[in-house]
């Protein structure tokens, strides 16, 4: 057989977390057709690979770039990254179904998921044929979104519980996408509008995901003080209806909360032990990235901007907003859990000189409290507003990382021009800190969780590990040179010792460059 491209002498790290051996690995069109450890794959247009780690192209389970891959199609920041599969529609943030006249969830999710020309996609098939016609540089999966089913059931304020017609509404909008080929449903309880679905609600549309067998991904309602009682919340929801439970990007948020972290690992085994299907994604950074605007209490967060824009002119408005964030009831207050010291501005269109500063040092310039300060950024903002925060302890976030239940996602958003690090290096961030500098985890181990484990949980049988008969999804790195280069004030800055990426079967990026070509396949699920 004439083959495509073959990979001779590589250090094969299969993705399986069995030991690594030297091998041979041939392609042929879109597939892997041969991996030896025998060198009996024939001589001629070979790719010499000694001394370099061959492996299963990274699976990014918790991402954002429902938006992004249409603006992008290459899809560069993942690729660069080696991250040849996406899941996208995460936290109850999506882009379809929509109205024609409905505006407020492009509004609700520009600071996450950035902007776009007009859209109103009444399917996930009317979506899908745009992203068919841009193509995509990695193989992508969604989930259908909560979000935009409460904002087209519940009509023009979505914010409020829904009546038992429009549960039905949004079972019946649900049932349709997993028909088109949504892999499962996500919630983010955190966000307005989703933190305002009642138990009856939820367990309307769990029961529509069990019935077709898809994922349930949510972000929890609470991940600081009350995180215990969140994790229980949809623990309890999945034990009722036997649905398959995603718990996104665990954390406990403040630093008095850090002592929480056993107990929630074992709160999850524990479920897990009693026949509940749920395991956990991380991004491994002890800071997160989201909009600024969530700093608010979550009754603000229903309004439309401009009218929030109006309530923050008002001085008791103010004192009572800042009455709440400093003293929080049933909702996290990231300010009350980080402090201003750690949340800093990463990207502020309005008012960009402030960029890469904390609230506290934006305070000291604009010679006024952070409060003040914080109402006067977000009066003034007409466009994109995001944040990072430190919200955990390394020693945390290396105990989840190294769990058992724990798979790779990056969580990355691709909303201005400056975003978290993570949005274009979290997998060589992983490899190079928790593995080249500190060994948290074996080579074989960690690759487990970037690749075969995901692919696992997300019911993709034909990716995610190098065998014979597995689509060509791949990754060449150079262990001794693998270095993230990337800082907060350099997301961009490309890795060191990236040496391929291929996607099904084509080159993504090689000899330093991206390529543009875009190989990716749309994975949908049928049952």
């Amino acid at each position: 057989m004439k083959y495509d491209y073959f990979f001779r002498n590589a250090t094969i790290v299969d993705g399986s977390g069995h030991d690594q051996f030297v091998g041979d690995v041939a392609i042929k069109d879109d597939m892997i057709v041969k991996v030896s450890q025998g060198g009996d794959i024939p001589s001629g247009m070979a790719f010499d690979a000694t001394g370099l780690v061959l492996c299963p192209g990274f699976i990014d389970i918790h991402g954002h770039s429902d938006l992004e891959v249409l603006k992008n199609p290459a899809m560069d920041p993942k690729i660069l990254q080696g991250i040849t599969t996406e899941v996208a529609g995460n936290c109850g943030i999506g882009v379809y179904p929509l109205s024609d006249e409905n505006t407020a969830l492009h509004e609700q999710v520009q600071d996450i998921l950035g902007k776009y020309s007009p859209y109103a996609w009444k399917s996930f098939t009317e979506y899908e044929q745009v992203w068919s016609q841009e193509g995509s540089g990695t193989n992508m999966a969604f989930l259908q979104a909560h979000s935009p089913l409460r904002f087209l059931a519940l009509g023009g304020n979505a914010n409020r519980p829904a009546t038992e017609a429009e549960v039905k509404v949004m079972c019946r909008m649900l049932e349709k996408s997993f028909r088109e080929g949504c892999i499962g449903f996500s919630s983010g309880l955190y966000y307005a509008p989703c933190l305002f679905a009642d138990r009856k609600e939820l367990l309307a549309l769990l029961h529509v995901t069990k019935k077709y067998d898809r994922l349930f991904a949510v972000h929890i309602r609470c991940e600081g003080n009350d995180v215990l009682q969140s994790i229980e919340e949809v623990l309890d929801l999945a034990r009722l209806t036997g649905v398959r439970l995603e718990i996104s990007h665990l954390k406990a948020i403040g630093r008095v909360n850090q002592i929480l972290v056993p107990k929630m690992l074992a709160m999850i085994e524990h479920a897990r032990r009693g026949g509940i299907d749920v395991l956990f994604d991380q991004y491994p950074y002890e800071y997160g990235s989201t909009s600024l605007f969530s700093l608010l209490p979550p009754h603000y967060l229903r309004l439309s901007r401009e009218d929030l824009q109006k309530i923050l002119k008002s001085p008791k408005e103010r004192s009572a907003i800042k009455e709440e964030m400093q003293d929080p009831d049933g909702w996290d207050s990231l300010y009350e859990l980080c402090g201003w010291d750690n949340i800093s501005v990463m990207t502020l269109d309005s008012n960009k000189q402030y960029e890469g500063l904390s609230l506290t040092e934006i305070a000291s310039l604009m010679c006024q409290g952070p409060f003040d300060s914080f109402f006067d950024l977000l009066m003034a903002e007409k466009g994109t507003a995001l944040m990072t925060d430190i919200t955990q302890s390394q020693d945390s976030l290396k105990r989840i990382l190294s769990h058992p239940l724990m798979c790779f996602g990056t969580d990355a958003l691709y909303a201005g021009d400056k975003t978290h690090p993570r949005s274009y290096q979290a997998a060589v961030h992983l490899l190079d800190k928790y593995w080249k500098q500190q060994g948290l985890l074996s080579l074989e181990v960690l690759i487990g969780k970037m690749t075969s484990e995901p692919a696992t949980r997300l019911g993709l049988t034909d990716r995610g590990l190098i065998r014979q008969g597995y689509k060509a999804d791949l990754v060449i790195f150079d262990p001794v040179s693998l270095e993230d280069n990337s800082t907060e004030l350099d997301p961009k800055a490309k890795p060191d010792g990236m040496v391929l990426v291929m996607v099904n079967g084509k080159l993504s990026f090689f000899e330093g460059e991206p390529t543009g070509v875009c190989s990716g396949s749309l994975l949908k699920s049928y049952s």
